[in-house]
């Protein structure tokens, strides 16, 4: 599973992608992401998380022709 944005697809204004990877470093080892969840954090809520996650489904999930259902016999026969 992969989750995020490569740094390589940043945007140039924010410098080298490996710059920007070792200044994200440098302000984790520091704490400073934590001050920024605790500052953001609302009284009532123990945990917030920002995610961003992307799910890919199987290779073969997509292409497959979907089922027409059948009128059942029931159906026939009250049409009937």
């Amino acid at each position: 599973m992969r989750t995020g944005a490569p740094w390589a697809d940043l945007p140039e204004r924010f410098g080298k992608s490996n710059s920007v990877c070792r200044r994200f470093r440098r302000l984790a080892q520091k704490g400073v992401w934590e001050a920024v969840f605790e500052a953001l954090k609302a009284p009532d809520l123990q945990w917030v998380m920002l995610d961003s996650t992307v799910v890919r489904a199987h290779q073969h999930a997509a292409g497959q022709k979907k089922a027409t259902r059948q009128p059942s016999a029931w159906a026939a026969a009250g049409a009937g």
